[in-house]
């Protein structure tokens, strides 16, 4: 589905002025329905809507695996996708009035909060050398040809060390990694040991969704918030921001990290 939209616009370059066409990217309404009552509506692009649903209800705790899932009915003219599970409880986080959450990933994407959420320490023996760092955030800016035309597009990638498994993207930054996810929940792909990339950035929440699939390295090109590093330490992830070109900032865990064939450092 294409996810853009080419309009006519008017663009000043200096005092010149002329009438062009410009590409933007689309925003819809999704409503996910669990269980026949209505969780939540998000804002997001209007792709990939059953691996973002799916996504997001992994990413909350209302599922653990795809076998819970009865049933997945995608309507994308309603903006809808329905969900039953197995034991068709439905969840007490689920409000049962309608929430409009923003595709911008602030405070309210979240089922839980920050401050009671809790985790287990991601334990992994992944190592991954800065060259490979460099290498695959070079590949990951190259993916999205949506974001080379609009600009107004988050990225969000599963590799192991050498190369890209998994790429998606969303206006919104939690939907894009979202829907990663989603689809490795739906597809049986293990994220255990496994490296995220995402365009956007690290708050506490995206760092609780990367620890809780046991994901022990998370790169960003963008800043981490003083929470998503106080996170990461705590829960034993090894946090990178500010990836691009020959360079970055590692934040926490920096031993999974090696340079010339030697560790980084050791906490």
């Amino acid at each position: 589905m294409d996810i853009t939209e080419k309009l006519n616009i008017r663009r000043i370059v200096g005092e010149e002025r002329a009438d062009v066409e410009d590409i933007v990217v689309k925003e819809a309404t999704l409503s996910i329905i669990l269980n026949h009552q209505e969780l939540l509506t998000l804002l997001c692009s209007p792709a990939d809507s059953r691996y973002l649903a799916i996504g997001l209800l992994a990413s909350e705790g209302l599922i653990k695996n795809k076998d819970e899932i009865k049933k997945i009915v995608v309507d994308n003219e309603k903006g809808m996708v329905c969900i039953e599970t197995v034991s068709g409880h439905k969840d007490a986080r689920a409000s049962p009035s309608k929430r409009l959450l923003t595709s911008g990933g602030g405070k309210g994407t979240a089922l839980y909060g920050a401050a009671n959420a809790g985790g287990q320490k991601v334990e992994s023996q992944t190592i991954i050398f800065a060259r490979q760092v460099y290498a695959l955030i070079k590949v990951f800016l190259q993916c999205s040809e949506n974001f080379k035309k609009t600009g107004g597009i988050h990225s969000a990638a599963l590799c192991d060390t050498g190369r890209i498994l998994i790429f998606d993207e969303d206006i919104g930054r939690h939907n894009a990694i979202d829907k990663v996810f989603g689809r490795c929940l739906l597809e049986s792909i293990s994220t255990d040991g496994r490296i995220m990339i995402t365009s956007g950035r690290i708050s506490s929440e995206i760092l609780l969704k990367v620890a809780r699939r046991n994901i022990p390295i998370l790169i960003t090109k963008a800043a981490p918030t003083n929470l998503g590093v106080k996170l990461a330490d705590n829960l034993g992830v090894t946090l990178i921001g500010f990836a691009r070109g020959q360079q970055m900032n590692i934040y926490s865990h920096g031993y999974r990290v090696m340079t010339a064939g030697k560790q980084e450092y050791t906490d």
